[in-house]
């Protein structure tokens, strides 16, 4: 099935009647989360490449015509109108990787109505599962202290696809490594694994089932030491170790237990066997949180392995994100629902050296030492630049923590910077409210017809 399907449906039916009312003008839309998920201090801006690969290609063919039509119960001719369309649009968004903040937008799209209507729910889509999977990662990263983070979610993501996002933006936060060997091979990430315990038990012996592993695996092993007895398991990966001289650049993992309990104990027998080379990874349900913990221990953890909360965000898994028009055919327009009013007017996000961020509109000048953060990536629907690496990304989320309070960057009860608003904003957002409320008032006065 076409991408040009991977949509709402009602995004198809206002598209419809966009083109049959001839409300083709140019239409901004502004995509930002409204508030941040508990226990976030910040967010990571993720996704926005796969959008753009969508924008880049999309395209409504006689086959998603047809399943418009079916999906609608209509004949194929009465949704002939959307035929051929493509995204010529403008995309204005902050990279992959900047720090973002509640209301800050993430993305504006400014293109013909229809357009910018049916592209909607894949767009958000993409930045809504990304951001939250990046936002997630980071934090493991920051709890981890300097060691190495690795990701092993692939088996526990909500699809493949999702997996293979998983281990890309943990690439890009920070982590030293994936499972996932589609993701190592696409982006070039260090492809880690080890064994399973099936593996221990398919032999009459962890001893046969390590030195069989070894005897495949010339160089480093990481042999799992807890598919029985922790500590004899320990003792006998030592063993093994020491007498096929495999020490250096190898490690043993626990994968359940008392993490930091179990750590202290094998540390003291590898190191008493002689091995203090032998890394320690630990595994088993851990995040940020159980990270944190283990680290503030003082445990002697050499590399984290993560995989199932951080693959899902299991704590906070979505956004509270939104994407709302803010200018129709040069109009400023806004939502005024309770809990979910929009701003009106396209917009730019200034940050400031050690002040708050200031949320304005496109054309305002920056305030002093402001940087805007919305680039333009696509004008007339194609690529203005070319695809950062991962490497750059990554780059530019190191100067932007760097650049965060402590207390936003904290694992446990952390403290959100809020983004303010430019006075040109309020004005134009207080001005808009007053004409839509006028508006309203008016209508309702009139005498109604029976």
């Amino acid at each position: 099935m076409s991408d040009a399907t991977t949509t709402d449906l009602y995004e198809v039916t206002m598209a419809m009647s966009y083109l049959r009312e001839g409300a083709t003008g140019p239409a901004t839309f502004s995509l930002f989360a409204r508030s941040l998920p508990p226990g976030r201090g910040f967010l990571v801006a993720a996704g926005l490449e796969s959008a753009l690969d969508h924008l880049a290609g999309f395209h409504v063919g006689p086959e998603d015509v047809a399943a418009f039509a079916s999906a609608l119960h209509r004949p194929p001719e009465d949704l002939e109108p959307l035929l051929g369309l493509t995204f010529t649009g403008r995309v204005r968004a902050i990279p992959e990787g900047r720090v973002v903040l509640a209301d800050e937008p993430l993305l504006e799209v400014t293109a013909p109505l229809p357009q910018a209507q049916l592209v909607e729910t894949y767009v958000l889509n993409q930045l809504n599962h990304q951001t939250t999977i990046a936002s997630k990662a980071v934090r493991c990263t920051l709890a981890a202290a300097g060691r190495p983070v690795v990701d092993f979610s692939l088996r526990r993501t909500h699809g493949p696809e999702a997996g293979l996002r998983a281990a890309r933006l943990g690439a890009m936060v920070g982590f030293a490594g994936t499972s996932n060997v589609a993701a190592a091979t696409a982006w070039g990430i260090p492809a880690v694994g080890t064994m399973a315990h099936s593996f221990v038990e398919a032999f009459a012996s962890e001893e046969d089932a390590f030195r069989a592993f070894a005897r495949t695996h010339p160089g480093p092993v990481t042999l799992l030491v807890d598919t029985y007895d922790t500590e004899e398991g320990v003792r006998v990966a030592a063993r093994v170790l020491r007498d096929l001289d495999r020490g250096p650049g190898s490690a043993v993992r626990l994968d359940s237990g008392d993490l930091g309990n179990l750590a202290v104990r094998t540390r003291a027998l590898l190191d008493g066997a002689g091995l203090p080379d032998v890394r320690i990874v630990a595994s088993g349900g851990l995040d940020e949180y159980a990270v944190d913990d283990l680290v503030r221990s003082g445990a002697p953890i050499d590399t984290y392995a993560v995989g199932t909360r951080v693959g899902v965000s299991a704590d906070a898994p979505y956004l509270d994100s939104a994407y709302k028009l803010v200018e129709f055919d040069g109009r400023p327009v806004m939502k005024l629902s309770s809990a979910k009013v929009t701003a009106p007017g396209r917009k730019q996000v200034f940050r400031r050296p050690g002040r708050a961020d200031v949320i304005g509109l496109a054309d305002e000048r920056p305030p002093e030492d402001g940087v805007p953060l919305l680039e333009t990536v696509m004008l007339d629907g194609r690529r203005t630049g070319g695809r950062p690496t991962l490497d750059e990304s990554g780059e530019r989320l190191a100067a932007d923590l760097e650049a965060l309070p402590s207390a936003a960057r904290r694992i446990r009860a952390p403290v959100a910077p809020r983004a303010t608003v430019s006075e040109r904003l309020g004005d134009l957002t207080a001005d808009v409210r007053r004409r839509i409320e006028d508006r309203v008032r008016a209508a309702s006065a009139r005498p109604r017809t029976p």
